[in-house]
């Protein structure tokens, strides 16, 4: 996807261990997979149900 090698993901992942520090590691990560989760949650509704949103803009009008 990316296109990383090894020495690219382990670059980043000391930059990111000497910026937040190992013990805020764990709850970044936790939080970046809830937003995640939220955001795909968000794109399956809005693909789910692509005909209420005319039904409505319908009948306001």
């Amino acid at each position: 996807m990316f296109n990383l090698g090894w020495l690219e993901v382990a670059l980043i992942v000391l930059v990111a261990v000497l910026i937040f520090g190992p013990k805020k590691i764990p709850e970044l990560g936790g939080a970046l997979a809830k937003s995640l989760r939220g955001f795909q949650n968000e794109l399956k509704k809005t693909t789910d149900s692509p005909d209420d949103e005319d039904q409505q803009s319908d009948e306001g009008i």
